[in-house]
């Protein structure tokens, strides 16, 4: 195996798709997270970009994610605009963390991108790993985020790839809802079987 291998990480909302990306971390494997580059762009250049779309969405600290929220969720125009903004600025920076793993020799990256599916990112990746969990789990571990309601769930849920289509496309898949030694245990064996050449659609 040459290169470095990138496999992509995504699942619906409380899947635990988070949690999976740290035991990632924890095993030496570099991971670009699409979620945390979004919260540092709108603490920076991206504030002024949205705030000039949508007016009265920034403070002093940038994105008020909350009001925009209100502004986009349910508004499938407001969210394509929205998207418009975001989503060149975190290829940009998944481009530059792409070089960095490369550059440094990494056998295997992860890129941990929520709406995988959703914005074509799976077909730049060499695998895919879906993070997944019966729908009673998901719903009680999102229904306790605080600010969450059942409505704004369901906004979320219809703007995201159905679960059972994500597994379907899956070349590796994590069942969070089988606790946290299983979850790991799961990671440990995709990393051995890249290691090993064993990613069916990279070969």
């Amino acid at each position: 195996m040459t290169g470095t291998i990138f496999l992509a990480l995504t699942g619906s909302i409380g899947m635990g798709k988070s949690t999976t990306a740290q035991m990632f971390r924890d095993a030496g494997i570099a991971v670009h997270d699409s979620d945390a580059t979004v919260h540092a762009l709108y603490e920076g250049e991206a504030a002024r970009l949205i705030e000039d779309a949508f007016p009265g969405t920034t403070d002093e600290n940038g994105v008020d994610r909350a009001a925009l929220g209100q502004r986009v969720l349910g508004n499938e125009a407001a969210m394509k605009q929205l998207e418009s903004i975001v989503h060149p600025l975190v290829r940009r920076e998944e481009l530059a963390f792409r070089d960095r793993v490369h550059l440094r020799g990494d056998s295997l990256a992860i890129l941990d991108i929520p709406l995988l599916f959703e914005t074509g990112g799976d077909k730049r990746v060499d695998g895919i790993v879906v993070v997944t969990a019966d729908p009673e789990t998901q719903s009680e571990r999102v229904l306790q985020r605080p600010g969450m309601t059942e409505e704004k769930f369901a906004a979320i849920l219809a703007r995201q790839t159905p679960d059972a289509e994500k597994r379907a496309a899956a070349d590796f898949i994590i069942d969070t809802g089988q606790g946290m030694d299983a979850a790991r245990r799961a990671v440990e064996d995709i990393i051995d079987d890249v290691k090993d050449g064993r990613l069916p659609r990279s070969q």
